[in-house]
């Protein structure tokens, strides 16, 4: 019970903190004149026409499928496009990252990255979590940040898990995510452009935060099942 209560009181404290960091960057936005800055690369991208989602969304892809950061351009979906078409974008563009990765460490590059992963710790528990689970331990390891995001596209190459499967429970686990910083990054703009706070927006932030914090424990909880599950099956040496 004491651990279930402070694990509460952390995602309570990660959804305060993160609505601190978004009121912290809208003052900061205004001091540095952010808001000027996104207007003129929102123009950028608007100048390239139809293609201007299309070279978003290959270099968002590009980034994920060669371990590049991608955190960033996720920010700058929700600062450029707004809520609703940046959340779209952003998924489609880190699902085929992640698929893309997936597809290089299983049928292009096995040897090298086997390589580099098989032997550690973290990839093996992947494995053998996977092995047993399948379908479940995609979704739960997307909503728990137990292994870097990277080592997860890689990773799970390296498994028996069918591509459609992985790829689908990516995008839909990766969703919530992708909401909650789109979302927080289009509440700052709209903050800085516009001179008022975007009450919509705030209130869709808290809900996003809120379930995804829901989901998060959920996960947790269900991940520490499966590693008791996973230790008592194993033979005793």
């Amino acid at each position: 019970m004491k651990g279930t209560a402070r694990a509460a009181r952390l995602a309570r404290l990660r959804l305060v903190l993160f609505v601190l960091l978004v009121l912290g960057a809208v003052v900061l936005g205004r001091a540095v004149g952010l808001g000027e800055r996104l207007r003129e690369a929102q123009g950028w991208i608007e100048s390239l026409g139809p293609w201007g989602p299309v070279v978003f969304v290959l270099l968002y892809a590009g980034a994920v499928t060669f371990s590049a950061p991608a955190s960033v351009l996720t920010v700058a979906a929700g600062a450029i496009f707004g809520s609703v078409k940046g959340v779209v974008l952003v998924s489609i563009a880190s699902t085929t990252g992640a698929g893309l990765a997936f597809l290089l460490a299983r049928y292009l590059a096995r040897d090298a990255v086997a390589s580099r992963f098989a032997n550690r710790p973290h990839f093996q528990r992947l494995d053998r979590l996977t092995e047993r689970y399948g379908a479940l331990i995609v979704a739960i390891t997307r909503l728990v940040p137990l292994f870097p995001f990277n080592l997860l596209n890689y990773g799970f190459g390296l498994t028996r898990i069918p591509f459609r499967t992985y790829l689908f429970w990516s995008w839909l686990c990766m969703l919530p995510g992708t909401a909650l910083y789109v979302i927080g990054a289009d509440a700052v703009v709209r903050a800085l452009t516009e001179g008022r706070v975007p009450w919509v927006l705030v209130g869709a932030l808290i809900a996003t935060g809120g379930a995804v914090v829901l989901l998060v424990r959920s996960a947790r909880r269900r991940l520490r099942a499966m590693d008791r599950e996973l230790t008592e099956a194993e033979p005793k040496g």
